[in-house]
């Protein structure tokens, strides 16, 4: 049985004469800090009897003789260079009450983070331009295409993501609808649901739903992979054999990903329809072919052509995204969670607000 860190007291001429046993350890120091500080005045400590020391029971032994001007007997050779090593340490560990006003913390927490949301808007512009570059040199030379990869990353950002984007899409459509319908019904107008899911899930929704789906799946995935390459040191790898990861990584899930958005927001727009055909099928009474037959006449091709414009630019916002942050990745597997996490935050944010000023464009040259 190992014994625990104990003490005896005895009364001296100054103070208490203190007496260690058992191991003074973290392990085994239990309370005795607190039995010690309870003492009162400390005139001497005796090391003699313990069975081993650690850094923690020598910090200890150190603080009481600051406290209590104590004097130590009995230390061994290891006891004697521990506390030596905490002697000669004359670091002032107390901490300062930070005195600023709650404003001023505030505004300066506010200008940092504002600065690193700069630093890294600039650094994603950079890859771009880096990426952009590098297409163009493929592009001279087709035959360093890498189609192979670009069709591989069709199976992952796409075919795999086909069922959870119908389902989410389709619940959209029938909430739509439903929410849509119980506020028109005050006014005898349920029929102009269609018109709400129609347009709705054409021009907005589906894709932007789509867009979030995407980032979370695929920018994460991309996020995550080339910062475990990075870390696994395959990028230096590559690039001491000649091979350019720009183009052998970050080109091919950029183009699939901007190849496949105009797909799969087409996709999640006909599933979010269907959902509001049914809602309105079951609940409205109102027949598929009617349905199918008033969408023909609410929804404009100027809704349609607007989410083909806005897809591949979201697939680009995506891919540039998730590869930029997991090339950040330099010091440890944490860094991987954090960057995948800011990938996903960044590519739904940026996704957002150009979707609003695609809208602010649409608006102004006509596409209402």
């Amino acid at each position: 049985m190992v014994a625990r860190a104990d003490f005896e007291t005895s009364d001296g001429a100054s103070g208490a004469e203190v007496r260690f046993t058992g191991r003074l350890t973290l392990a085994r120091l239990g309370d005795l800090p607190a039995r010690l500080d309870a003492l009162g005045p400390i005139a001497s400590l005796d090391l003699s009897a313990i069975e081993r020391i650690d850094t923690v029971g020598a910090w200890i032994v150190t603080r009481t003789m600051r406290d209590h001007g104590a004097k130590v007997t009995g230390a061994s050779a290891d006891a004697e260079r521990l506390l030596d090593a905490l002697a000669s340490d004359k670091s002032d560990y107390r901490v300062h009450r930070d005195r600023r006003s709650a404003l001023n913390r505030m505004l300066e927490q506010v200008g940092t983070a504002s600065m690193a949301v700069w630093h890294e808007l600039l650094g994603m512009i950079g890859f771009l331009g880096a990426m952009i570059m590098a297409l163009g040199t493929q592009l001279r030379a087709r035959r360093r295409l890498r189609w192979h990869a670009i069709v591989t990353r069709f199976q992952t950002v796409g075919v795999d993501a086909l069922p959870i984007i119908g389902l989410m899409t389709f619940l959209i459509g029938i909430v739509i609808a439903q929410q849509g319908a119980v506020q028109l019904r005050q006014f005898g107008l349920e029929v102009f649901t269609i018109n709400l899911v129609g347009r709705a899930s054409i021009r907005e929704l589906g894709l932007l739903m789509t867009a979030i789906m995407v980032a979370g799946r695929s920018g994460s995935a991309f996020a995550a992979q080339i910062g475990t390459m990075k870390l696994t040191e395959e990028i230096d790898a590559m690039r001491t054999i000649g091979v350019s990861p720009m183009e052998a990584i970050v080109l091919p899930r950029v183009a699939a990903a901007t190849i496949l958005m105009p797909l799969l927001g087409f996709y999640a727009s006909l599933c979010s329809i269907v959902g509001g055909g049914v809602f309105c099928w079951i609940g409205l009474d109102i027949p598929p072919l009617t349905y199918v037959q008033l969408l023909r006449d609410i929804i404009p091709m100027t809704d349609f052509w607007a989410m083909l414009i806005k897809a591949p630019v979201f697939g680009v916002l995506i891919g540039v995204t998730g590869c930029y942050e997991g090339m950040q990745v330099r010091q440890n597997a944490e860094e991987v969670g954090q960057r995948t996490t800011s990938a996903v935050v960044a590519a739904i944010f940026l996704v957002i607000v150009l979707d609003a000023f695609f809208a602010v464009f649409f608006s102004s040259i006509g596409w209402n």
